[in-house]
């Protein structure tokens, strides 16, 4: 499975295999409780980062 990003530094989408993305949970204290992001992160082959927010169920599903 491919996850497209966008790459900024390229100004292109980039397609990156499963195997080299990671999920991380982005959570913040509000005055309503707690909030959490989810996103998927993963490494160029040129070394930039990329993250992708997505929902809870796209996060689960992957």
């Amino acid at each position: 499975m491919e996850v497209e990003f966008y790459s900024v530094k390229k100004k292109a989408k980039v397609k990156i295999g499963s195997g080299n993305i990671e999920k991380v949970e982005y959570k913040k204290q509000t005055s309503k409780g707690e909030s959490i992001r989810y996103a998927l992160k993963a490494v160029d082959d040129d070394g930039t980062k990329l993250t992708k927010f997505c929902s809870k169920t796209d996060y689960d599903k992957f």
